[in-house]
């Protein structure tokens, strides 16, 4: 599940919004936007995440756009952590949402069926690889992700009788306990950690087809090895598209591989498309790219249409809950059902995930170009509408004695997310050093607006490298030039 949040929040004080005035905006709009913010870092937690990067009070939003209470507007690839497939108060969604509200119909049903719970899980099925909906059952959990996950561990282990779980190096699966083990920094866990290839930093040195293999090899070895101090664990979860680890897409071969491995031995396999689910890839679900049948997955973000749902479907032979073994109070949430029915629908209907799958193409051509103008850019990697742009240190060797990637370089992502939301442009971070800049724009984004977002984000680049030279020069400079800066009231 990559859910970015830990990776949004620069190091040192909170960043101050640009301060362009908008046409038509009065004083006390601009007065009452600086007060919610200020009562907000007063009143909630420390652990606040993307208020600190993104100083913004939304107030409307519609589609990729969204207006701030001081009347600037920003184009919208955050979507909330890629949960809003159709972007902001879709009709559709809208339209599933009223329906219910006015139709009578109880809000709060706990797991009782209901005809909107009916008509989601007939439409989820309907988009799952047909031959895992042919066995599948569904679990409905609590409203977030990590409840989803939580409750794939539960099933596995009940299911095994087996206690341990295998996850990868670099992945996010939730903020509770167990999500939190089987998640990259996690420490003196119930969790073996395996190799997660990669070209730009493969683990060993190598990349490509072989550094897969080798991963590959890793984990087959620390199964059937007796010495391993690896028992036989219950499960195996895993992301399609690392998400929080930097937009690291699994090479097909190697899914399918982890799927032979997993099987041969009667090892559970958990597939996590909590943020890669729904088109966001270039197919309806992840897994469809490597053509594999998990035995479990994870679901949750777009499938309810903006509003909180999490479900876990699973191969019916691991149904051996009692009832009452896994439950949440709202865990019938009405109006997330219905809006995520109505997403789905549309969706499918309108070929949203073969068009991230072109227009993602199109976008990773365009930056991995931009690469090239800017050696700060280290490398642009992702899959369909999911993708990430690496930022490194151009003036130091690489990271290793080989010709390897050049050192990561936090602080110019910071630098250049902060740059884009001057011009209108909110992205987010991650990445193991929260040095990747991730675009999740929803699927509905058009051509032209790919093409603002696009030209938003090189003129930050250029704006952040031109500051850079400037200090390595001993000249200094200012962060708020570049190839032609778009102030934010033009971001609509």
């Amino acid at each position: 599940m990559a859910v970015t949040e830990s990776a949004v929040v620069p190091v040192g004080r909170e960043p101050e919004e640009s301060r362009e005035r908008v046409p038509g905006v009065s004083e006390g709009a601009r007065a009452a936007h600086e007060g919610i913010l200020r009562r907000q870092s007063a009143r909630e937690s420390a652990a606040r995440t993307y208020a600190r990067a993104l100083p913004i009070v939304p107030v409307r939003a519609r589609g990729l756009t969204i207006e701030g209470a001081d009347g600037r507007r920003y184009l919208d690839c955050l979507s909330g952590a890629g949960t809003l497939a159709l972007g902001h108060n879709h009709p559709v969604v809208l339209e599933a949402i009223r329906k219910v509200l006015d139709s009578g119909a109880p809000l709060h049903v706990l797991d009782l069926a209901t005809p909107v719970k009916d008509a989601f899980t007939t439409e989820l099925f309907g988009t799952l690889p047909p031959e895992f909906a042919a066995r599948a059952r569904v679990q409905f959990c609590g409203p977030a992700g990590t409840d989803a996950v939580e409750a794939a561990f539960k099933l596995v282990r009940a299911a095994t009788g087996r206690t341990g779980m295998l996850a990868f190096t670099g992945a996010y699966h939730g903020m509770t306990a167990g999500a939190l083990e089987a998640s990259g920094g996690a420490t003196e866990v119930r969790v073996a950690r395996l190799p997660y290839p990669q070209d730009y930093r493969c683990p060993f040195g190598i990349g490509g087809e072989r550094g897969a293999e080798l991963a590959a090899r890793w984990t087959e070895s620390l199964l059937d090895d007796t010495k391993s101090g690896v028992p036989r664990p219950a499960g195996m979860i895993l992301e399609p598209v690392q998400g929080e680890g930097g937009v690291i897409p699994a090479p097909d071969d190697w899914m399918r591989r982890m799927r032979e491995i997993t099987a041969a031995r009667s090892i559970p396999l958990i597939v996590d498309e909590v943020q890669t689910g729904v088109g966001r890839t270039g197919t309806f679900w992840a897994v469809e790219h490597s053509g594999i049948t998990p035995d479990v997955m994870v679901l949750s973000k777009a499938i309810g249409g903006s509003l909180p749902l999490a479900v876990v479907v699973y191969r019916d032979d691991l149904d051996v809950w009692q009832p009452g073994a896994h439950a949440g109070t709202f865990r019938g949430n009405q109006l997330a059902m219905a809006a995520g029915t109505a997403t789905l629908a549309y969706v499918r209907e309108n070929g949203l995930a073969e068009r991230a799958a072109t227009l993602g193409s199109r976008m990773l051509t365009q930056l991995r170009a931009l690469a090239e103008e800017f050696p700060c850019i280290g490398d642009v990697r992702g899959r369909g509408l999911m993708i990430g742009v690496e930022l490194v240190d151009p003036e130091t060797g690489p990271d290793s004695t080989t010709d390897g990637p050049r050192p990561a370089a936090p602080e110019l992502a910071a630098a250049v997310q902060r740059e884009c939301l001057r011009r209108g442009l909110i992205v987010e971070l991650g990445g193991r050093r929260a040095s990747v800049v991730r675009l999740l724009p929803p699927l509905t984004i058009s051509d032209e607006q790919a093409t603002a977002v696009l030209d938003r984000l090189a003129d930050a680049v250029a704006a952040v490298a031109a500051v850079a030279a400037a200090a390595r020069a001993g000249l200094g400079g200012s962060a708020g030039h570049g190839r032609g800066s778009a102030s934010g009231e033009h971001a609509g």
